[in-house]
């Protein structure tokens, strides 16, 4: 067939099998430069498949790859690299204990024989970042840095190197609206200068904002390729799961009950300061602001894993001393984090041996663990949380985002707690899982307990949230009532406009 000039990527019949699974059937995907092309699917879908046998990770089992109008084929990431192709993972791929700038030119890094010209390296990513709209310095050492911070280098790393086709998974996860919008402003930009962009997002949103074409992925099959005008979220969700999710974010009626968790002036001396705030059985509460408001922070320290400086926390009315996340537990309180591949999972482990961690001294007798209280525990969570696949023995790496988040929802839900907190909870997952995720949590409430919802996405803090406290700067406001709660309201006291 003939190829148009204007093409950047055209795979044709792109097939990959690993034993007993077939990841890609038959896939057909073309880019055309100067364009963004949004690739959408649930999790499993192939969309992560499909890209790592573009950057050259994987090898097709079958079909044919050209960049711009040569046929070409790549053995690894260095080749697709060398072609002008850079990926910016969903997962940060760097290196924390170097700098900003070392992370930005990692592996391109300018000087001559073992000369390092730091100077300009560091002028140069500075100009990037600033282009970026990222006020990072780029002597900090990296591992210093936010998760969203983070994800802002891995962008500038790949937009450093000028490719021709930049791929982006996920890329405004851990990003907050104004991240985001820095961000598409960039994008248009770097399309305007003829870029190929591919675009992987769960945010249906984004996706009618920034595309020009995309792409539906389902079982390892091209669905549909086409323009974004015409089409909505509702007609990509059909598309994507192969049946109506009416409602990702639902209400679920639950009784409100007595105070379960009360934090009282609480304050970790330079992140957040003087937050107060309860949850009671059967609610909702919403904390949400501006990624780096101080909502993570606040979290880990209930938990015990940093350590408050002034004031209380209370389970069931009773002040409870947490220094530690065994002391939490102990106390009734769990908590699910943010970054899940970094602080969720074991990845090395099976599902069962991930979930049955935290209660490993409830499951066990004289030292020994009871192998068969373990595998019940494994095989009761995996059939509750409808985990896929359904097998206990599995590693739990090799899951999509979506059953590993459940996986780390029924790890700690086995430690019976009475309060629950959940950091971003559908971060990186597909609506479908979404839905299920968020049926979940309902079912949870509905059992009477406490939990609290950290979210950048305000559609689901609007969705299910019975109260929400907006931070910025580490303060914390006064909890709003459902009644009261708004997109308008809730931004304008995370940017400081309104003051609560």
């Amino acid at each position: 067939m003939t190829v148009a000039a204007d093409c950047a990527l055209d795979m044709r019949g792109i097939s990959k099998n690993f034993p007993g699974v077939k990841a890609l059937s038959n896939v057909n995907f073309a880019v055309k430069f100067g364009t963004v092309h949004a690739v959408v699917g649930e999790n499993g879908a192939g969309k992560s498949t499909l890209m790592k046998v573009l950057n050259g990770s994987y090898a097709p089992t079958s079909g044919t790859i050209k960049i711009g109008g040569a046929e070409v084929r790549m053995r690894r990431p260095a080749d697709a690299q060398a072609l002008g192709i850079r990926m910016v993972h969903q997962e940060i791929n760097l290196v924390p204990d170097l700098t900003v700038a070392e992370n930005v030119y990692l592996g391109r890094m300018p000087g001559k024989w073992t000369f390092l010209r730091k100077r300009e390296m560091v002028g140069a990513a500075a100009a990037v970042l600033d282009e970026l709209g990222a006020a990072i310095n780029p002597h900090e050492r990296l591992g210093n840095l936010s998760i969203s911070q983070q994800q802002l280098v891995e962008i500038a790393k790949a937009y450093a190197a000028r490719p021709r086709i930049i791929v982006l998974d996920e890329p405004t996860s851990s990003l907050s609206e104004h991240e985001t919008a820095a961000l598409f402003r960039i994008l248009r930009k770097m399309r305007d200068d003829g870029i190929a962009i591919i675009y992987i997002s769960h945010r249906l949103k984004e996706v009618l904002e920034i595309a020009d074409e995309v792409t539906v992925l389902r079982d390892g099959s091209m669905i549909e390729t086409r323009p974004i005008e015409g089409i909505n979220a509702a007609h990509m969700i059909r598309l994507m799961v192969g049946r109506e999710v009416s409602n990702v974010f639902p209400k679920s009626p639950a009784a409100i009950g007595k105070s379960v968790l009360r934090v009282e002036h609480i304050s970790d001396g330079t992140r957040f300061r003087n937050v107060s705030f309860d949850v009671r059985a059967g609610e909702i509460l919403g904390l949400t602001g501006l990624v780096g408001a101080g909502r993570t922070e606040v979290a880990r320290a209930i938990f015990g894993l940093s350590r408050l400086v002034e004031g209380t926390v209370s389970v069931n009315e009773c002040k409870v001393s947490i220094n530690s996340p065994s002391q939490a537990v102990r106390a009734g309180i769990a908590y699910v984090p943010e970054d899940r591949k970094g602080d969720g999972i074991v990845p090395g482990m099976s599902i069962r041996e991930n979930i049955s961690l935290p209660i490993l001294s409830r499951l066990s007798r004289f030292g020994r663990i009871s192998r068969s209280a373990d595998r019940a525990l494994a095989g009761d969570a995996v059939k509750q949380f409808s985990i896929s696949p359904p097998d206990g023995e599995r590693r739990i790496s090799l899951l999509s985002g979506g059953n590993q988040q459940k996986a780390v929802i029924a790890k700690w839900l086995a430690a019976k707690p009475s309060a629950l907190i959940l950091d971003e909870p559908t971060r990186g997952v597909d609506v479908g899982a979404k839905a299920e995720i968020h049926h979940i949590i309902g079912e949870l409430v509905a059992s009477g307990m406490a939990v609290v919802m950290i979210s950048s996405e305000l559609p689901e803090i609007l969705g299910v949230c019975d109260r929400v406290v907006v931070m910025r700067d580490g303060y914390a406001s006064e909890p709003l009532l459902r009644s009261e709660l708004s997109e308008e309201r809730i931004m304008a006291l995370a940017t400081g406009e309104e003051m609560a």
